[in-house]
């Protein structure tokens, strides 16, 4: 058996074992419309994804990965409750030298239920659990929901909130928003000397003495833009006590029980995260229920934080030295009323990248 077939073949295991579980089989694309990713993710995707000019369709994508178009089948015609599984190639552009696949086969599990989300993040954990049983990788959990609940609570203006939680998976731009706006960090020098023309002048005139008109924005863009700017750096520093807090979430790492009680204790302080604590709660709950010793099983909060952008709650991932994850998954509510038109449902779901699978059995080099 060649190596793809082996791969495959062990893709076709891991999908007959979702099926199993209650799972629909469903295909998708292998070209996507750029569009959609684009108005999901900004431009940063064509950065990991291969895209090309259709004289038809427009600009399209090869399926960098499956939950999108997933959750659009689903949102257009799904019953519910629903799960579904998928197997089938994906694309992403590596690094130069990086050694990574920039094509490789991926095997998911997703499910859209709203009666009880926490129990669905349990279902798809133990489920992945046991599917890579006995290839000694290491589980790791998360909850993006929490870090972003604390923003979302900080006493700063909606422009900075929304700054930094458009840069949650970016975590280096998050640090560097968050140290400038808690005043741990100096503006940049560019920036200061564009504050002081700003201020020393009206926008429109820094506009005309330019010269030459040139670029996609308006010049009222430019002035709204130039305002706002001028209006943050004119914004108080967020508390220190709250800044305190958001830094000791994004270093948190401890065993998942543990992490809950250190996260009730902060949360008097950061009020905002209790419903978030709440449901990691009840989280750990069903999956001590599935049998995962909650003890010992790794929390980090800022796990995940590097993912294609949909995740906001339970993350996870199954982990090997020296490779890439070998499962990964989470959940992303807020994607299905994204792509639904205003219509919601909670929203879980993971995979398994059978090409390392099939390494570590030995199966293939």
């Amino acid at each position: 058996m060649t190596p793809k077939a082996a791969i495959r073949a062990e893709g076709e295991r891991l999908l007959a074992a979702f099926l199993q579980a209650g799972a629909v089989p469903v295909e998708t694309d292998i070209l996507q419309p750029a569009g959609t990713l684009l108005d999901l993710y900004g431009e940063d995707i064509r950065a990991r994804a291969y895209v090309t000019d259709d004289p038809v369709r427009g600009e399209m994508m090869l399926r960098p990965d499956f939950t999108v178009p997933v959750v659009q089948a689903h949102m257009a015609h799904g019953a519910e409750p629903a799960r579904y599984a998928y197997l089938g190639e994906v694309f992403r552009k590596q690094a130069r030298g990086s050694g990574r696949a920039s094509e490789y086969l991926q095997v998911g599990y997703e499910v859209f239920d709203r009666a009880a989300p926490e129990a669905a993040d349990a279902e798809v954990f133990a489920l992945f659990r046991d599917l890579l049983a006995g290839l000694n990788l290491r589980p790791v959990t998360g909850d993006i929901g929490i870090l972003m609940a604390a923003v979302r609570g900080l006493q700063t203006t909606d422009r900075r909130k929304a700054a930094l939680l458009r840069h949650i998976w970016r975590p280096v731009r998050f640090r560097a928003l968050l140290d400038r706006f808690a005043g741990r960090a100096p503006v940049p020098p560019g920036r200061l000397r564009l504050l002081q023309r700003l201020k020393a002048g009206s926008p429109m005139a820094l506009i005309e003495e330019a010269g030459t008109f040139i670029g996609l924005r308006t010049p009222e863009e430019i002035v709204a833009r130039a305002e706002a700017l001028v209006a943050d750096a004119e914004t108080p520093p967020i508390k220190a006590t709250e800044a305190a807090l958001l830094y000791d979430l994004l270093t948190l790492e401890a065993p998942a029980a543990a992490a809950l009680t250190h996260l009730r204790g902060i949360t008097p302080m950061l009020p905002a995260i209790a419903p978030a604590v709440d449901r990691f709660a009840a989280r750990l709950e069903a999956l001590a229920a599935k049998g995962v010793d909650v003890e010992t099983l790794a929390f980090e909060a800022s796990h995940g934080r590097t993912a294609l952008e949909y995740y906001d709650g339970f993350v996870f991932s199954f982990l090997a030295d020296g490779m890439p994850p070998v499962a990964s998954g989470g959940r992303y509510d807020a994607l299905t009323a994204v792509l639904g038109a205003g219509a919601f449902i909670p929203a879980v779901g993971g995979v398994i990248r059978p090409g390392l699978v099939a390494r570590l059995k030995g199966v293939v080099a």
